[in-house]
This record gives structure tokens, C-alpha cells and sequence, in this order.
């Protein structure tokens, strides 16, 4: 099995692309590859509570239930700290999500560590 790593920039303004990045994540981790989910940007936003809570994607499924998959199954989620910090997103404000808020260089060592990459 392979290393994946979904790179999502995609915020609350596009809940489709968002939720589909997390459905080919929780795909790929069921048919048993590793997965790791970055979140940068404006995507950050997709992981406050409540957020997740109401986010759902044209075809592509709810934010909260693709992220609990993920996380139940044991993909790795990480958030930039960046994007997270300009935009007000704490460790706190996650409400308990198993998320590492991570510097570019994290970013950087996992694509490298990646035998896919893909950007949402």
C-alpha cells in the first residue's frame, strides 16, 4: 500500500471541494493506504465545530463525518499554523479534534514522505 497526502486549501466558501479532498482521504484509507490530511489557507476554517458540523458537500458528503472516518481510522490530520494563527484558530477553538497545528517545513516534509499528493 502507498502514502497519501491531501493537501487542502479549500474553505468554508467551497464546501464541495473541501468535503471531496476528505472523501478521497477517507477512500484511500480505507482501501488501506496511509493517510495524511494538511489543511492550509482558508481551509483552516473547515475545521472549527461548527464548521464541520454544517459543511456538506454537493455530492461529496458531510465535513464532520469524513473527518470522524479519518480520525477513527487513523489518518493523521495536520492544520497550518499560519493560516491558522491569521486566522484565529487555536488548539482550543478545535474543539477536541486530534488536529497538530504545523510550520510550512512539516508541509514540505510530508510531500517529500508522500507517494501521492493531491491539492484541494
Amino acid at each position: 500500500m502507498g502514502r497519501l497526502l491531501v493537501h487542502i486549501t479549500s474553505g468554508p466558501h467551497d464546501p464541495t471541494r473541501a468535503a471531496l479532498g476528505l472523501l478521497v482521504a477517507r477512500t484511500a484509507l480505507g482501501a488501506g493506504h496511509e493517510v495524511d490530511v494538511f489543511v492550509a489557507g482558508d481551509g483552516v476554517a473547515i475545521l472549527r465545530p461548527e464548521t464541520l458540523d454544517a459543511g456538506h458537500g454537493i455530492g461529496t458528503g458531510s465535513l464532520r463525518e469524513h473527518v470522524d472516518a479519518l480520525v477513527a481510522g487513523g489518518a493523521t490530520l495536520y492544520a497550518s499554523g499560519l493560516s491558522s494563527k491569521a486566522r484565529g484558530l487555536t488548539a482550543d477553538a478545535l474543539g477536541g479534534l486530534p488536529v497538530t497545528l504545523a510550520p510550512p517545513d512539516k508541509l514540505v516534509e510530508l510531500i517529500f514522505a508522500a507517494d501521492r499528493v493531491l491539492t484541494y
